[in-house]
């Protein structure tokens, strides 16, 4: 699989991280969502660098122009809820993409640390031979990306595969490079330290979906 660390290189999606990750900023939900949503649009353009162009010719008022399109017939797929926020930053720049959305969350069966996780919904188009973009703010352990992941391509055939996360812990690293197809892009904004007991990334940030949605019961 194919890493790609954005945050390693100064830029502003550092300041913006900072923002998401500060407790006094984020309870402004209405600014955590902007910011989610400039991160998309920063990873969006990162990942406009890896895809397939070709070349075109426009008119302008004073003459002809020589230049190129994206080529790839894109589809944006998030995981429901916290992909919400990122999904509109990479829609931003991906005007004609093709929308697709999937749920998937820890089902505790037992009340305790164990978990399953469990993908009740899907809408999404037809996927094959086209470059899907999968986009979820945290990858922890790594398993519901790979259960995602395995849901699409049981009936979908992508052409390429790119996963935007922004802030991910090294097991979920780990279980992603063991789990999932070696041609995938993994981009990932922010690698943290590690997992906690309950399997939270530390430090992270929180609840993405509860920040920028409110709490669920």
């Amino acid at each position: 699989m194919n890493i790609h660390y954005i945050s390693e290189e100064n830029s502003i999606i550092n300041q913006f991280l900072c923002q998401i990750r500060e407790v006094t900023i984020q309870k402004d939900s209405m600014r955590f969502r902007r910011n989610m949503e400039r991160i998309g649009e920063i990873m969006a353009y990162e990942i406009s660098k890896k895809l397939s162009y070709k070349t075109m010719s426009i008119t302008t008022p004073l003459g002809i122009k020589n230049t190129s399109e994206i080529e790839d017939k894109i589809v944006l797929c998030s995981i429901l809820r916290a992909g919400l926020t990122l999904h509109q930053g990479f829609l931003n720049y991906f005007d004609d993409a093709e929308n697709g959305f999937i749920s998937a969350y820890r089902n505790h069966y037992n009340s305790d640390e164990n978990f399953d996780i469990l993908v009740e919904y899907q809408a999404v188009p037809n996927m094959n031979n086209k470059t899907l973009v999968l986009v979820d703010p945290m990858l922890a352990t790594g398993r519901s990306l790979v259960v995602v992941l395995n849901k699409i391509l049981a009936t979908h055939q992508p052409k390429e595969i790119h996963i935007a996360v922004i802030i991910a812990a090294p097991e979920g690293i780990k279980y992603a490079t063991e789990n999932l197809p070696k041609n995938c892009h993994l981009w990932v904004a922010s690698l943290d330290e590690k997992l906690n007991e309950k399997n939270y990334i530390i430090p992270g940030l929180g609840d993405a979906g509860d920040l920028a949605y409110g709490n669920k019961l």
